[in-house]
């Protein structure tokens, strides 16, 4: 794998000011993981919590969500990382990411680890059940991890190829041994990974879990119209329900930002995501705004397997043409941060000298592509979703270095074919959307199967790097600088172009109480609608 340099560090970051309220604070001490995004956050190998809560919804109005559908109701074959958040309305993990995206107890009130890194515990609450009714035991857990792991049609093996064996103890206490140290369980399974699937469904009938899920989440899926709207209702029976206020949840695809104001106000939705293009509007139109920072951050995907990025000086040449500030300024309305790197500031592997490598520099763009043989110019094909003037800005920006890009786009309902699995595109204007652990965010854009990382060569030096974290405790004082030098080595050896950091932007009506501002995965716990 080609290295694009280190340039020197003398060159400026010119971030702009970041109109939110609210500007993610600096990495602690203790910082979590690489999700950690408080001062000091810890997070102890065995953590305490309490056991199943009896109760319910306090009833109320309806919580309309304008956000998204997933790809799949079943969290082993759901085909994007987005699905979480709506996955996380259904089921429940072992663990889960609270507000500043530390593992907490879930569905397992605490956790230990050996020594040596390879063999973690759970020991899960009394008294759990899924919707069904069925009990949420050490061997339903067994099943639903192993599944996860073995079965054939699953989107999250990878992720879970470290699991050598899951032993049910006894009723109440799990253990999984490892193929190797690795410290990062806990996060893993707080997503999509750990998702809990009810064993009673998938053995009858696996293949209907992907309209029909079978949980043991704050709410369940009372009907369900594909690519229109999702009816759900509080789970009784959830393990933390004393603390879902909300009885009645409708899940919608997300609005067009054009008309999301208009939506809003009308009483189609009482909470939706907003573009920064709208939050004047919002305003205006008598709505609260929240500005919550988040683990998204838009990226360049480049194939360096096709034409014309298979020279590395092309690639890099990329990284100097691209304006962040101006992107960030005019597509995203100053909401964000601008980003060399895949993980927003505060965040324990966000190296802060990181943010002034590959400045806006259109000469050294050129003289790059003067050297691999393009001092006449070049014509590319820039694939993209549609999504506010992001993809023309990128390309008046390349035209200014001698680079012709033609404007290509893709339907989103076939995005995850063609850029993910069939690796179809050169260059595709995308989201990173985080992933509960650091290690399986790197997978996702540098690994050798990683979805974004079309061109599918690794780094043995970042391999190296990320052995190393996975060795170090999550609570290990030298943790964040372990972290920060895996992020040097993925910014500096691969080819992805990191943009700007993208705030979950949420507009809500008034009879909508505030929401909670959780990083990774949103969660409405407390969320009351009159």
């Amino acid at each position: 794998m080609p290295k694009f340099g280190t340039p020197s560090l003398s060159g400026a970051s010119a971030d702009t000011d970041d109109p939110s309220p609210a500007r993610l604070p600096a990495p602690g001490r203790r910082a979590f993981l690489g999700m950690s995004l408080g001062a000091g956050a810890a997070l102890a190998l065995s953590a305490c919590g309490g056991e199943s809560t009896a109760g319910g919804a306090g009833g109320g109005g309806v919580l309309k969500w304008g956000w998204d559908l997933p790809t799949s109701w079943d969290p082993v074959t759901s085909s994007a990382g987005w699905d979480v958040h709506s996955l996380s309305l259904v089921y429940a993990g072992l663990t889960k990411l609270d507000e500043k995206g530390e593992a907490v107890p879930a569905l397992a009130r605490s956790w230990t680890y050996n020594d040596e890194g390879t063999v973690v515990s759970f020991a899960l609450r009394k008294g759990l059940k899924f919707s069904d009714g069925s009990p949420v035991d050490a061997t339903a857990v067994k099943k639903s991890i192993e599944r996860g792991r073995d079965y054939k049609k699953s989107l999250i093996a990878a992720q879970l190829i470290g699991v050598k064996t899951v032993t049910a103890v006894d009723k109440h206490t799990v253990e999984l041994r490892l193929t190797e140290p690795d410290f990062q369980i806990p996060a893993l399974l707080a997503g999509k990974t750990g998702m809990v699937v009810n064993p009673k469904a998938f053995e009858k009938d696996a293949a209907s879990l992907a309209t029909k899920p079978a949980g043991a989440g704050p709410y369940t899926l009372a009907s369900y119209v594909e690519n229109s709207k999702a009816v759900l209702r509080a789970n009784p029976t959830y393990w933390d329900a004393g603390h879902i206020k909300t009885e009645n949840f409708d899940l919608y695809p997300l609005p067009e930002a054009s008309t999301v104001v208009a939506s809003l106000k009308s009483g189609q939705y009482n909470v939706a995501q907003i573009p920064g293009s709208q939050v004047k509007a919002a305003k205006a139109a008598g709505l609260k705004v929240q500005v919550i920072p988040s683990m998204v951050v838009a990226v360049l995907d480049v194939h360096i397997g096709r034409e014309p990025f298979t020279d590395p000086d092309v690639a890099l040449a990329l990284k100097y043409a691209i304006d962040r500030d101006e992107l960030l300024k005019t597509a995203s309305f100053g909401y964000g941060q601008a980003t060399r790197q895949p993980f927003p500031h505060g965040y324990a592997g966000h190296d802060e000298a990181l943010d002034k490598l590959f400045p806006y520099d259109p000469k050294k763009a050129r003289e790059l592509l003067a050297k691999a043989g393009h001092a006449d110019g070049l014509k590319i094909t820039l694939s993209a979703q549609n999504g506010e003037g992001v993809p023309e800005l990128i390309q008046a920006q390349l035209k200014k270095v001698g680079i012709t890009a033609k404007i290509e786009t893709i339907p989103a309902d076939q995005s995850t074919q063609i850029v993910y699995i069939q690796r179809g595109k050169a260059l595709y204007v995308d989201q990173f959307a985080g992933r509960d652990s650091a290690v399986q965010g790197f997978q996702v854009l540098f690994g050798k199967e990683g979805l974004m990382n079309p061109g599918r060569t690794v780094s043995p030096e970042l391999e190296k790097a990320l052995d190393a974290v996975r060795r170090t405790p999550l609570d290990d004082p030298k943790y964040p600088d372990v972290l920060q030098k895996a992020t040097g080595i993925a910014v500096r050896t691969m080819p992805n172009v990191f943009l700007y950091t993208v705030p979950r932007i949420l507009a809500r009506s008034p009879k909508v109480s505030e929401i909670p501002a959780y990083t990774v995965v949103q969660r409405f716990e407390g969320v009351t609608v009159k």
